[in-house]
């Protein structure tokens, strides 16, 4: 999401006459785009404007801007612990920012972190930042009303809202003219996507079987997906279209329920299990990825040999894995006690990690031996005799480059693996 809101404020700031430049030393406006999802990505913004504390005390006409989640959750008070910072911008206020920098450039402050019931951006074309033109990404909706309780989305990027269909489908269409094999759909529940205006109603499932007609030499993926939206219509389509590709990340955070309920996610263990039983009755081949929360309040070691147990049963090929971090404004910091100690958190995190590192090479090793379609990405970073590429089910391939090029299919036999990556041979 962060990268896609880049691409936006990039595109809006072009349209007044502004250029990206790829040297910091060149740069006249330096804007951060931050989250707040855990503090230590906070704490890596505040590192960061340390540095460009330094950089302004040499080029005094620099001005620096916080957007985005952090922008939103502190507001003014980011500029009062941050002088370096000269604008403040959340992330629905992002067409402000020209009127904005004008108060800069007269040396004022400017702020403004509010929040929008309709704000899509769906007039706004990007700026393609990536660097292989072989994937992007497409927001197709903003905000959050699930309210977990540990989580500061809903209060950082505000209620749910769906962007209109047409302006997808646009966005998509040219992506694919200029040459693009693969878009990311993206949402904080991508899932619970839901359009209507008068009698037209669009859901997600819709929405995802008219983007996969658009192009069947294009990829198509999402996230993220979230368990009690995961309906059995939506991988009935899935399954229709080879071009959805066969990976599916599925947070579950916990497999214990009673922590499940603390967490306010709205599904049980077994409502869970039965998701994913789903998955592979109607996508057999498909992966699964997830998110895990070690040391949630109160959490036991039943409740946290729960998780290890779901996760041994699941056998995801992937996992993102952190220790709980209290977050300012949330439920669970209103409402329950940070109570299990750091040393234990530690421990249950890397139980858990160890676990997923073992599943993640399971996962892989299923491979040798078998030959897979990958788009190439671009060049191995190890090694420019080597490309990099990426399987219907998300795993990374890395193969010798030949005569291939970034964007093109390639039919690669997988030889051996690590836990993370398919080293194979084109066939």
């Amino acid at each position: 999401m962060n990268v896609v809101d880049s691409e936006v404020v990039a595109a809006i700031l072009q349209q007044h006459h502004f250029e990206v430049t790829e040297s910091l030393d060149e740069a006249d406006l330096v804007l951060v785009n931050t989250c707040s999802i855990r503090d230590n990505a906070e704490q890596r913004i505040r590192a960061r404007l340390k540095e460009f504390k330094k950089l302004k005390q040499q080029k005094e006409h620099l001005s620096v801007g916080v957007v985005g989640c952090m922008a939103e959750r502190l507001k003014e008070k980011l500029m009062e612990e941050e002088a370096v910072v000269d604008l403040v911008v959340g992330p629905d206020a992002y067409r402000e920012l020209p009127a904005l920098l004008e108060r800069v450039e007269q040396g004022e402050k400017g702020i403004n972190t509010l929040l929008s019931r309709v704000e899509t951006y769906a007039d706004i074309e990007p700026v393609r930042m990536d660097q292989n033109r072989v994937t992007a990404f497409v927001s197709i909706m903003r905000g959050c009303d699930n309210y977990c309780a540990y989580c500061v989305v809903p209060g950082t990027r505000g209620h749910e809202r769906s962007r209109e269909p047409g302006s997808i489908l646009e966005e998509v269409a040219s992506l694919a003219a200029r040459g693009y094999r693969e878009v990311t759909l993206l949402g904080q529940n991508v899932n619970s996507y839901r359009y209507q205006e008068r009698e037209h109603r669009v859901s997600f499932e819709k929405l995802l079987e008219q983007v996969a007609t658009i192009d069947p030499l294009m990829r198509v993926r999402f996230a993220t997906s979230h368990p009690k939206d995961m309906s059995d219509e939506l991988l009935k389509v899935m399954a229709q279209y080879p071009n959805l590709c066969r990976a599916i990340h599925l947070p579950v955070q916990s497999g214990s329920s009673s922590v499940l309920h603390r967490m306010k996610r709205r599904y049980t263990r077994e409502h869970y299990m039965e998701r994913i039983e789903a998955i592979r009755k109607y996508l057999p081949e498909a992966s699964v990825s997830t998110d895990i929360i070690a040391g949630f309040c109160g959490e036991t070691e039943a409740e946290h040999l729960e998780t290890l147990s779901l996760m041994e049963w699941v056998g995801y090929d992937f996992a993102y894995m952190f220790k709980y971090s209290e977050r300012p404004g949330t439920l669970a910091a209103r409402k329950y006690e940070d109570d299990i100690p750091e040393r234990i958190k530690g421990k249950r995190l890397n139980e858990i990690i160890q676990l997923q590192n073992r599943l993640s090479l399971e996962s892989k090793e299923k491979e040798v031996g078998r030959t897979v379609e990958v788009l190439a990405e671009g060049v191995s970073k190890k090694s420019s005799e080597q490309l990099y590429g990426r399987t219907s089910q998300n795993k990374v391939v890395v193969f010798p480059r030949a005569s291939y090029a970034p964007g093109t299919y390639v039919r690669v036999k997988i030889e051996r693996c690590t836990s993370a990556t398919l080293i194979g041979s084109p066939v």
